[in-house]
């Protein structure tokens, strides 16, 4: 498969080239040159294949340049095989709608999914062309311990997790600092999650530096990320509709890279009616789909941390596509959000992203009432990211088919969800050690020279 820059359409990326680097060298996101198109009948082919399966099929799409079905297969197969749910993921009824349980990895979180098999990925690219690799990506909460889990111990490769210190819950800062790996470094900074990705994002334009430590990235600005979960959208689709049926997915939104994997997933022949973008009181998406404009405000911190996000960095894919795979229009409004703090989209362009998205926020307090609501008529602990993603299915009005992405596990915010339930959601038996093992993480100040230098010191 062929790929290209959202900043450059002319020039043309291998699947090695888009994996390693992460980040294109113009600053834009890699995507590939055209989407791969199911038809109604090779859809029904896959309904019935296990989730190992499916996403052997699905995944070698994007990489058949790189990797035959056979290498893709033991490479799934190695990055599931200690996951607690025989499929990967868990589908419950939840009402009228579908839970998608994508938390049962080994980090409590959907990132599991996808960046188990990134490391695995990583590891036989490195070893194939003897090289190596350092890894610098900002965190929310979730991707960083998974990031660690799947990247620690592995040859060839360091991993340099930037997080935004006193701004995560306690259960997703030990998931990362309480990893004790050689090739593992962790750095609280007094800051906000944007604030950590733009360092990460400096860091690669600085083509010194970058190439001098081989630089790469696991946000989810790595294609591959994507790739890997678009899987789960056709496999609940599968297990949860008829031949042809449309379906819903209502997704709680931060960085955009799991809802965009949905809209790949409908360009790719999925009957997807409507992709929900579920926001937090950080509502820059909600916004931009009601308005058409892209306005960055300060970041609100919230109980679902994961949320507290003002720049959507995958979003720029999706613009990209609304705008007809025009570079020089990307260039423009990137400009435009560089100089003037803003954009604004064309109203075809909006139009197009109307087509398959609609948006709605929840408040503090809402989302606390849906976590004591699910308790309380089903008798489900929730975490307060899957609680924005079903409260904001109640406020709209959607026909057919929804599934709601549940993306963490309880216990990864276990005051809040204490707190409104009266239940302390427990860590599963096999983790619960993460609450006594020793911490180490470095905190740094917000500098960016200071925290380059960190890294120079240890690579």
């Amino acid at each position: 498969m062929e790929y290209i820059s959202t900043r450059n359409t002319q020039k043309i990326f291998s699947f090695k080239d888009v994996f390693l680097k992460g980040l294109a060298p113009d600053g834009g996101l890699f995507v590939p040159k055209k989407i791969p198109l199911y038809t109604s009948q090779e859809l029904e082919k896959f309904r019935n294949l296990s989730y190992n399966d499916l996403a052997t099929k699905i995944i070698l799409k994007f990489c058949g340049d790189e990797f035959n079905e056979t290498e893709v297969k033991v490479l799934v197969n190695d990055s599931y095989k200690n996951f607690r749910a025989k499929d990967v993921v868990v589908i419950k009824k939840l009402g009228k709608i579908n839970l998608l349980e994508l938390f049962h990895g080994p980090t409590l979180a959907f990132k599991d999914i996808a960046l188990q098999v990134v490391g695995n990925m990583y590891e036989k690219i490195l070893e194939k062309y003897n090289l190596k690799v350092n890894v610098v990506v900002a965190t929310s909460g979730d991707t960083g311990a998974a990031a660690i889990s799947a990247i620690r111990e592995r040859k060839n490769m360091k991993i340099f997790v930037l997080h935004p210190d006193n701004k995560i819950s306690e259960i997703q800062r030990k998931f990362m600092t309480t990893v004790n790996s050689s090739n593992v470094f962790n750095i609280a900074l007094a800051s906000n999650f944007d604030e950590c990705q733009k360092f990460v994002k400096s860091m690669f334009a600085d083509k010194d530096f970058s190439s001098s430590i081989h630089m790469s990235g696991v946000n989810s600005i790595n294609w591959l990320r994507i790739a890997v979960q678009i899987v789960y959208y056709f496999f609940s689709y599968f297990k949860i509709t008829e031949k042809d049926e449309k379906i819903n997915f209502s997704v709680p939104t931060g960085n955009f890279g799991n809802i965009y994997a949905g809209y790949i997933a409908k360009m790719m022949g999925l009957p997807i009616n409507k992709l929900v973008i579920a926001t937090n009181s950080n509502d820059i998406l909600k916004r931009t789909v009601n308005t058409g404009i892209y306005k960055p405000l300060k970041v609100e911190h919230t109980v679902s941390p994961s949320m507290d996000i003002q720049i959507a960095s995958n979003f720029e894919r999706l613009i990209f596509d609304a705008c007809s795979y025009n570079s020089n229009r990307m260039l423009k409004l990137m400009d435009n959000l560089n100089s003037r703090g803003e954009f604004k989209l064309e109203k075809e362009e909006l139009r197009k992203i109307r087509e398959s998205f609609c948006s709605e926020s929840l408040s503090e307090g809402e989302t606390k009432s849906v976590i004591k609501e699910v308790y309380k008529n089903q008798g489900m602990l929730i975490d307060p990211h899957t609680a924005v993603a079903i409260g904001v299915i109640n406020k709209i009005s959607l026909e057919g088919n929804t599934a709601i992405l549940a993306t963490a596990h309880p216990s990864k915010f276990s005051d809040v969800v204490m707190k409104e339930t009266g239940i302390k959601p427990n860590l599963p038996e096999n983790l619960k050690n993460i609450l006594v093992k020793k911490e180490k993480y470095e905190k740094l100040p917000k500098d960016l020279k200071k925290i380059q230098n960190y890294i120079l010191e240890r690579i």
